[in-house]
């Protein structure tokens, strides 16, 4: 029988993947984070929307840039697999 194979010790395992989080696609995230906090882009009354004056509607809108932002970053940085799943 043959022996079981010693275990190797943790220095010389394989390294790890390093994730490097240095991507351009990084930079969109602060456009939800910047946007909202210039106020005259928004500091109206007018046009009411359902009745609910711009300066509301308008922050609602800001929660959807920062979905549409996070959701384009996360699509343009995440590791692509090269080994196809259906084998």
């Amino acid at each position: 029988m043959a022996e079981p194979a010693e275990p190797v010790p943790s220095a010389q395992a394989a390294p790890a993947a390093t994730r490097s989080d240095r991507s351009p696609w990084n930079w969109l995230l602060l456009i939800p984070i910047v946007v909202p906090l210039v106020t005259p882009f928004y500091n109206f009354v007018s046009p009411r929307v359902l009745g609910f004056p711009a300066f509301y509607w308008i922050q609602f809108l800001f929660i959807l840039l920062g979905v549409v932002t996070t959701t384009i970053v996360y699509q343009m940085t995440k590791k692509r697999s090269v080994v196809s799943r259906h084998e």
